[in-house]
């Protein structure tokens, strides 16, 4: 029963999420916390209704659990505020449900698969995307592209083609579904030093821009170390520029001490956590389905 009402509130919010965050690269705070709010509400109201502490439970767990999870890749520096507080807000809303069968713990079969599910996804989302932007930019990718083909070393191809080797002898497996894995496996250790250069490419060509102090938002990330008279201003280290940092970097352009600064996007991934949920709701584990191929 309780999917039933958390289910739709978690596509609703992702749904938002997924566009706002491809229309302007963020994910307004209302919708996270609102669906953390709603995440806790809903469980605690069918605690009291079932007279049962597990449903609290399960979304304060998984709140905490997503909550540390979104800490490690904030810090990290791989997502951004908004992704961060969207998994916070997952957490709560589809809760970390878990029942203790010695010797293991048990988990809820729909955080599992939406985890699995976001490696395929995330994956093939973050190609998609990037070849959108190398398309969209292909004069500036192009250029990019041969400077890093031009200064790859020639022991990272053949590092990538051992694991590539490595790899293939999975083949002999007996189970087709492995084979089948391996075949994916073996064919990105192969293409691995391209991928490198291709992200690389995007990276550099697509998704650094310079913009104007006024222009900058809380969170964006400084792509290029910012110093005034020997002063530090901002820079790549502080993930994500803070709103006393822009105002500063504002008086600092009107005193004609600075003009520009240099600031990278981000892929906009929430759209990557909706399709997951979809996949995990309607397909379920995308993993076992390939092995049982």
């Amino acid at each position: 029963m309780i999917e039933a009402v958390t289910y739709p509130i978690t596509a609703l919010m992702l749904a938002i999420g997924a566009f706002t965050d491809i229309k302007t690269r963020e994910v307004p705070d209302w919708v996270n916390y609102s669906a953390i709010a709603a995440g806790i509400a809903v469980s605690l109201l069918f605690s009291i209704i079932s007279s049962t502490v597990w449903p609290i439970l399960f979304s304060l767990t998984g709140t905490l659990v997503f909550f540390a999870i979104a800490c490690a890749m904030f810090y990290s520096g791989q997502w951004g505020g908004g992704d961060s507080k969207m998994l916070i807000a997952l957490g709560s809303l589809l809760g970390l449900e878990f029942s203790f069968q010695y010797p293991f713990i048990s988990l809820s079969q729909i955080i599992v698969s939406f985890w699995i599910n976001l490696l395929f996804v995330g994956v093939a989302y973050a190609l998609f995307w990037s070849a959108f932007l190398a398309l969209r930019n292909r004069e500036k990718f192009v250029l990019q592209f041969r400077q890093q083909a031009a200064g790859i070393k020639t022991g990272r191809l053949a590092i990538t083609a051992l694991f590539a080797v490595a790899a293939a002898f999975i083949f002999l497996a007996p189970e087709p579904g492995i084979r089948f894995a391996a075949i994916g496996i073996a064919a990105t250790l192969a293409s691995g030093g391209l991928i490198w250069m291709f992200a690389k490419s995007v990276e550099k060509s697509c998704m650094i821009k310079q913009i104007e102090p006024e222009k900058l938002t809380e969170g964006d990330w400084i792509a290029r170390d910012v110093y005034v008279n020997k002063k530090y201003i901002c820079g790549p280290k502080d993930l994500g520029i803070e709103k006393r940092q822009i105002r500063q970097l504002i008086r600092l352009k009107q005193q004609g001490k600075i003009r520009k600064i240099l600031v990278k996007e981000g892929i906009p991934f929430v759209p990557a956590f909706l399709l997951s949920f979809i996949f995990s709701v309607s397909l379920g584990n995308v993993l076992l389905m390939l092995l049982h191929f």
